[in-house]
């Protein structure tokens, strides 16, 4: 749902004239309808907040005070910690595994830690790592969860997905977990099952009606496939440990991924602030809720006008899918030789001729969560007022950077 350009513009100028670009903002009634909306779609099942797509512990609290929502999936040991720490949340799951050893050796020596934080295994090498930094007999049991590859493999060597756990089939999941379950100093509690193919890639790319309808040709054969093979493989672990959680899908599968009985929550943080690579999605589009402004510092030609600054590239395949782009006013694009800018960037269309030194253009990120790593604080915008709220590296906490 895209609010109207021109009083969002308006709105946004004002509950920030008072600050300096770049300035980034999260406008709190679309950020609130997004979480709702999303619960809604997640049919009583609770969903865990992905943290790498928000990154501001002030946003986190808000979401988890809202019905629907229960617990923070996290992308780091270390930030998984200091969330249990400062008190946002007492059950975290860590998505990826880690190797950090200090990090480790901090949660073995707390009993309340390693009480609150689940760490991500597809391997028995990760468990031997972690026997490494604390011996079991001298830790509270490490709570763990088996990442299951989600990937589609429909032929051969073909495989639709990306690439994270070798776990694949039923068989090799139980494996996995009767290995887990014969070691000592852990407890298995979880499985994890990210169709990254279904929830991560959209439908209805624009401009691209070909690509469109073989994406959703292919959504919709591995949908069924991924279906069977994640209950089986749930079935097959349960034999092995009493599962707490089994997480699947994300913001683009909230209402199909909950829908699978062996799924017990959902994961979704983007559709939060509603990045542009949810604009390419049929089933579900969040409000804008992210934005950021650059202003105008000069006018090289009648229909050119220059920002400072603009890089701030999404991470992903190099495509101009992972391009901020430019959004009020409307009709302005980027110079095809040029593009984002690491210092300077000029944008060019009707609407520049309109723009002087001193204004602003505002921008969505191609993201969600990556905005926060060029900004120390988000302006929480409510109505025409706004307040700051520090991001993770605003509070020091470059994670990943």
């Amino acid at each position: 749902m895209l609010p109207d350009r021109t009083s969002l513009r308006e709105r946004l100028d004002k509950a920030t004239g008072d600050l300096e670009t770049p300035v980034a903002v999260v406008d709190l009634a679309a950020f609130d309808d997004n979480a709702d909306r999303l619960a809604a779609r997640a049919g009583g099942k609770p969903l865990r907040v992905a943290s790498k797509s928000i990154r501001c512990r002030t946003l986190l609290e808000r979401v988890l005070s809202r019905p629907g929502w229960h617990g923070v999936m996290a992308y780091t040991l270390p930030e998984a910690i200091w969330l249990v720490r400062t008190g946002v949340t007492d059950d975290v799951l860590v998505a990826y595994p880690t190797v950090d050893r200090t990090a480790l050796a901090e949660l073995a020596a707390d009993a309340g830690l390693a009480a609150a934080i689940t760490l991500m295994v597809d391997h028995p090498a990760q468990l031997d790592l972690i026997d490494l930094v604390v011996d079991p007999s001298a830790r509270p049991a490490v709570r763990l969860c088996i990442d299951l590859d989600a990937a589609w493999r429909p032929a051969g060597p073909l495989y639709i997905g990306v690439r994270r756990s070798p776990v694949h089939s039923a068989a090799q999941a139980g494996a996995l977990a009767r290995t887990l379950a014969a070691r000592d100093g852990f407890r298995l509690v979880g499985v994890m099952c990210y169709e990254a193919h279904i929830a991560g890639v959209g439908d209805d790319p624009p401009g691209q009606p070909l690509r469109a309808r073989a994406i959703r040709l292919m959504q919709k054969r591995a949908l069924p496939e991924l279906l069977a093979r994640r209950a089986a493989a749930v079935r097959a672990v349960r034999e092995h440990a009493d599962l707490e959680f089994v997480n699947g899908g994300g913001t683009g599968s909230v209402a199909a991924t909950s829908a699978d009985p062996a799924v017990t929550e959902v994961a979704a943080g983007s559709g939060l602030y509603g990045p542009t690579l949810f604009d390419g999605y049929r089933d579900w589009r969040p409000t804008p809720a992210a934005f950021f402004a650059l202003s105008v510092v000069r006018r090289p030609a009648p229909r050119i006008a220059t920002v400072l600054g603009g890089g701030w590239i999404a991470s992903g395949t190099a495509e101009d899918s992972r391009l901020p782009t430019p959004w009020l006013p409307e009709g302005l694009s980027y110079k095809a030789d040029e593009g984002a800018g690491e210092v300077q960037t000029p944008l060019v269309g009707a609407a520049a001729e309109g723009l002087r030194p001193g204004d602003r253009v505002w921008f969505r990120h191609a993201k969600a969560g990556e905005l926060c790593e060029h900004v120390n604080e988000l302006q929480l915008v409510n109505g025409e007022t706004a307040a700051p709220a520090p991001t993770y590296r605003g509070e020091g906490r470059a994670f990943l950077g």
